[in-house]
C-alpha cells in the first residue's frame, strides 16, 4: 500500500507543481496511514532527486533513461502503470497540467483504478473515498465517491500549500521492461522562448483586454510585468485581432493557468476566460464597468480608465521596490 506520485522534470529540472504534488502526497498518505514514493522518470540528477525529500518522499524510484526525456503517452502510462503494480499503489497521483491530463486516464485503465481530474483539496472522507473537484468551468465544485480499491487523481495547480518536511531519502534505479520501438513520438526540433517568463509557469500574470483600446497602447502592460517579474496575457478577443500571439492567450480555449497574482486590465470576464483563470490564488480587476463580469470573481477591484489606472499602479510598484 503507498501512494505513487509522478514527478514530471523540464530538462533534468522540477517545478513547483512537482513540490506541491509531493506536498500533497505526504498529507493524503498521513490519512491513508501509508508512505509517499516518487517516480521520476528521464535523465535527472541526484541532488535534483534529493530535493524531493525536503517534501517527505522518502522513497524515489528513478528511471534514468534517456528515452523518457520526450513524453509518449502509451510507453509513460505502461511504465507508471509497472511501476504501481510492483509497489503496491493504491493512489496514483499526477499534476493537473497537459501531461497529467494525458497520462491519467490511460493509468487509470490499465490499473482498472477510478480516476479523478483536478482535485482541489484532501479526502473529505476516506470511507468512501470522497473528494471535491471544481466544475461547470470553475463555478461550482462537486464531491466525487470513487470507489475502486485503486484511484488515480489529478491535483489541480496552486490548490495545495508547499510543506517542506526534510527527511532521509531512498533513491532506487529502477529498469522495467519497454523497448525504442514502443516509443513512437520523436522530438525532431525544439525552439524555447527566450527572455520572458512562460506564461503556464509565472507566479504573477498581468493581462489585458479590448479596453485597452489599441495594440498600440501595450506599452504600460508590459512594463508593469517586467517590473513585477510577471508573463503577460491577453483575452481570447485580443489574440483574434491580432493585437497580441496566440499563446498569450487565456481561457477556456486557451492557456489554463493558476499563477498566485493575476491582474485583469480592460477585461469584462467573460466564463470562457475565468473557466482559464479561476484558479489564481488572487485576482485584481481593472475596468471601467462597475458591472463587469470579472468584479464578481476578483479579490480587489479598480473602477477606472485602464490609461490612468497603469502609470499609477506602475509609479507604485517602482516606489516599494525602491524602498
Amino acid at each position: 500500500m503507498a501512494v505513487l506520485v509522478y514527478t514530471q522534470n523540464w530538462d533534468g529540472k522540477f517545478k513547483k507543481s512537482s513540490y506541491e504534488l509531493v506536498s500533497y502526497a505526504n498529507a493524503l498518505a498521513e490519512l491513508l496511514k501509508t508512505n509517499v514514493i516518487g517516480l521520476s522518470l528521464g535523465q535527472v540528477s541526484e541532488d535534483e532527486l534529493n530535493e524531493l525529500g525536503k517534501y517527505s518522499a522518502g522513497k524515489i524510484i528513478t528511471v534514468p533513461d534517456v528515452l523518457f526525456k520526450t513524453l509518449d503517452n502509451q510507453a509513460f502510462s505502461k511504465v507508471i502503470s509497472l511501476i504501481a503494480g510492483n509497489v503496491g499503489a493504491d493512489v496514483v497521483l499526477f499534476s493537473h497540467d497537459n501531461t497529467g491530463k494525458a497520462l491519467a486516464p490511460r493509468v487509470s485503465v490499465k490499473l482498472k483504478a477510478g480516476l479523478v481530474s483536478g482535485v482541489t483539496d484532501l479526502p473529505l472522507s476516506v470511507d468512501p473515498f470522497t473528494l471535491r473537484k471544481k466544475v461547470f468551468s470553475g463555478n461550482c465544485y462537486a464531491k466525487q465517491i470513487v470507489n475502486t480499491d485503486k484511484k488515480v487523481l489529478t491535483l489541480a495547480k496552486n490548490s495545495f500549500e508547499i510543506k517542506e518536511n526534510p527527511g532521509s531519502v531512498e533513491i532506487e534505479i529502477s529498469q522495467p521492461d519497454i523497448q525504442f520501438e514502443e516509443f513512437k513520438t520523436h522530438v525532431k526540433d525544439v525552439q524555447k522562448q527566450t527572455g520572458k517568463v512562460i506564461l503556464t509557469d509565472a507566479e504573477i500574470v498581468v493581462s489585458a483586454g479590448r479596453g485597452m483600446k489599441s495594440p498600440d497602447n501595450w506599452g504600460p502592460i508590459e512594463e508593469l510585468a517586467e517590473l513585477l517579474g510577471a508573463a503577460t496575457a491577453c483575452s481570447r478577443p485580443v489574440s483574434d485581432e491580432g493585437w497580441r500571439p496566440h499563446q498569450e492567450h487565456t481561457g477556456q480555449t486557451g492557456k489554463i493557468i493558476a499563477p498566485n497574482l493575476y491582474i485583469a486590465v480592460g477585461i469584462s470576464g467573460a466564463i470562457q476566460h475565468l473557466a482559464g483563470v479561476s484558479s489564481s490564488k488572487v485576482i485584481v480587476a481593472v475596468n471601467t464597468d462597475k458591472d463587469a463580469p470579472i468584479f464578481e470573481a476578483a479579490d480587489y477591484g479598480i473602477v477606472g480608465d485602464a490609461m490612468k489606472v497603469l502609470p499609477e499602479l506602475i509609479q507604485a510598484v517602482k516606489e516599494m521596490k525602491a524602498s
